[in-house]
């Protein structure tokens, strides 16, 4: 077993919110031990056992995320449901687990019951049962029971598969796994474990509700991953659910490795890793992998050598270099071979394959569609218009974002080699410097930016993203360049400085009214991309908006719903105004991240 691997098999023991079908679940791993924790009212005929992030059915239930510690040491939330809120809280170590169910508003008309289950989940080895007013677990190696702090009340209209506790919620209910506690000792741990994530936090100092937020994000989206046996962070539960299972996105799953490179390292490298590791399959990163299906006709902006090397910057592990250098060599080298044009530039693209299972996203390929995915950029106006040439495979337009991505792809692949003592070194700087030469070529004087040019006609796009700033990120514009770009687009108003930054096509682009995914809408991951752009020059003005800008975006529904969203409006700042903004997606965090890194606490 490589050093990484004892590290994914640490990851995935004790107690935590494993399961991606519900926030309610709480399961012990490797032993798959599961409680489940559903809520009934007496006007219900059914109990309520799986919880997501946030239902947008009309009386659904609504999940407020408090604080979830990365490990699962302590997690907080606010559940309502049918016309009453509980808190739920819990607190672990080892084996052991206790729950607080505390009623923050009553049912007017009913006392809700608690249902607690037990089951053993991921098709693991074991055996269930009650024993009076206690549920049981057992396996060849171990023993745990469930006690409850209240009577449980005998409900014939509980439809349960399995041995459940029917518990009032009439006063706090408390829930003790392992050893038996009465309520006042749950209280404790409970307090405890509260304060020490509360302490985490508050060293952040004027930053700590940032930090706490990015934690809570990538923590509550942290899953166990039973087909390989993993513990991986995909966007959010409500996407997981919707691909049968899991799904992985390729930019999406290293910036959450860079998000928990602030707390805790062993998370960052298994998303980074993990993410890494679908080379394997695809020879490059595809676009998506999942429980259906791998993407083999596309992949996603290269942002994997940056994300790891900024994470060997902060922990200085060269096992984690040598553990990823090959697949990234591989992901690299596949860029110029099958998106490149006859100029040097990049193209994105998607190529067909053989089918090999008939699935739906397996018969999705090599379309404008799919083109466009592989840029990450579903439906973005840059892309109106472009032909997909099929004999290329290639969308018809030289993308300067992906061309400055690759470049900084390569300088930072070039770092690693040389780290490592590889022979490629030199292979590496020398595709360095010929992209940044042919990106050198997109800059259009009389604009002042790099543009994308039409590969059919030789036409420039005119239509301006924060995509033409990522030339910025591998350092190939000039400091008087940089500045142009500065003064002319950053801080115009009528492309993309206003109240709330950076929209995702500029505001005097005919699509930027649609405000509809990234047809003008804000997305965390283009400003973190952008401000590591701008820390490569000097550049206070723009630096400093972008900072304090992105942090003004995230708190006003994080304070009063404790949203993160997936994107924002780029006109009101609100998420929750389109039901494509998914509202507890982990990468919006990333605008958290950009003042942590700002401050110097990364």
């Amino acid at each position: 077993m490589t050093t990484y691997d004892l590290m994914q098999k640490d990851l995935a023991t004790g107690w935590n919110t494993w399961h991606a079908n519900s926030v309610t679940w709480h399961s012990l791993l490797p032993e798959g031990f599961t409680a489940v924790f559903g809520l009934k009212s007496m006007t219900s005929r059914y109990h309520k056992r799986e919880f997501l992030h946030e239902e947008r059915s009309q009386g659904g239930p609504w999940v407020k995320h408090l604080d979830h510690s990365y490990d699962g040491a302590y997690t907080s939330m606010e559940l309502t449901w049918e016309g009453f809120t509980v808190q739920i809280e819990t607190a672990a170590c080892g084996e052991n687990m206790v729950a607080l169910f505390t009623m923050i508003k009553p049912h007017a008309y009913t006392i809700p019951l608690l249902i607690v289950e037990n089951g053993i989940s991921w098709g693991k080895e074991g055996k269930i049962g009650r024993e009076g007013d206690t549920l049981t677990w057992e396996n060849s190696n171990k023993m745990l029971t469930l006690h409850a702090t209240c009577i449980p009340v005998q409900n014939p209209q509980v439809w349960a598969s399995a041995p459940y506790l029917a518990l009032p919620l009439m006063e706090e209910v408390g829930i003790s796994i392992g050893d038996k506690l009465p309520l006042v000792n749950i209280k404790e741990k409970i307090a405890a474990a509260r304060q020490k994530s509360a302490d985490e936090a508050a060293g952040y100092g004027e930053l700590s509700e940032y930090y706490h937020m990015m934690k809570t994000s990538v923590a509550w989206d942290t899953i166990y991953e039973p087909s390989k046996d993993r513990v991986v962070s995909p966007v959010s539960r409500n996407w997981c659910v919707g691909w049968g299972g899991y799904v992985l996105f390729d930019w999406d799953t290293y910036f959450a490795g860079m998000m928990f490179g602030a707390g805790s390292k062993e998370l960052a490298y298994a998303n980074a890793v993990e993410i890494t590791r679908a080379v394997k399959s695809c020879g490059f990163v595809p676009n998506f992998t999942a429980s259906t299906a791998d993407s083999w006709d596309r992949s996603q902006p290269p942002v994997g050598s940056i994300v790891i090397m900024d994470l060997y910057r902060k922990y200085g592990d060269k096992w984690l270099l040598e553990e990823v250098y090959d697949d990234l060599l591989t992901w690299n080298r596949w860029w110029p071979v099958n998106r490149k044009t006859a100029d040097d530039y990049l193209c994105f693209g998607s190529h067909p394959f053989e089918v090999k299972y008939g699935s739906y996203h397996e018969l999705n390929q090599h379309t404008w569609q799919c083109a466009a995915f592989e840029s990450g950029l579903d439906n973005s106006p840059m892309y109106d218009g472009v032909p997909f040439n099929a004999e290329t495979n290639m969308l018809e337009l030289a993308d300067v974002g992906l061309m400055g991505l690759y470049v900084a792809d390569c300088n930072e692949l070039a770092q690693m080699a040389d780290i490592l003592g590889k022979p490629e070194v030199a292979e590496l700087k020398e595709r360095t410097a010929k992209f940044a030469s042919a990106t050198q070529k997109l800059w259009h004087e009389e604009t002042g930016i790099y543009l994308n040019k039409r590969t059919d006609t030789g036409e420039w796009s005119h239509r301006l993203s924060p995509t033409n700033f990522y030339p910025l990120i591998a350092g190939i514009a000039s400091q008087e360049q940089a500045e142009r770009m500065m003064k002319e687009h950053f801080m115009n108003p009528k492309e993309f400085y206003g109240d709330w930054i950076m929209p995702s096509i500029a505001r005097n682009d005919p699509a930027y009214p649609d405000q509809e995914y990234w047809r003008g809408r804000i997305w965390a991951p283009m400003n973190y991309l952008v401000y590591l752009g701008l820390r490569k020059y000097n550049l206070p003005e723009a630096t400093k908006a972008m900072v304090e800008k992105s942090k003004a975006l995230l708190m006003p529904e994080w304070t009063t719903k404790r949203h993160i969203h997936e994107n924002y409006n780029a006109d009101s700042g609100l998420g929750c105004d389109v039901n494509s903004s998914d509202p507890f997606y982990h990468w919006g965090a990333l605008l958290a991240l950009i003042g942590i890194i700002d401050a110097g606490k990364y």
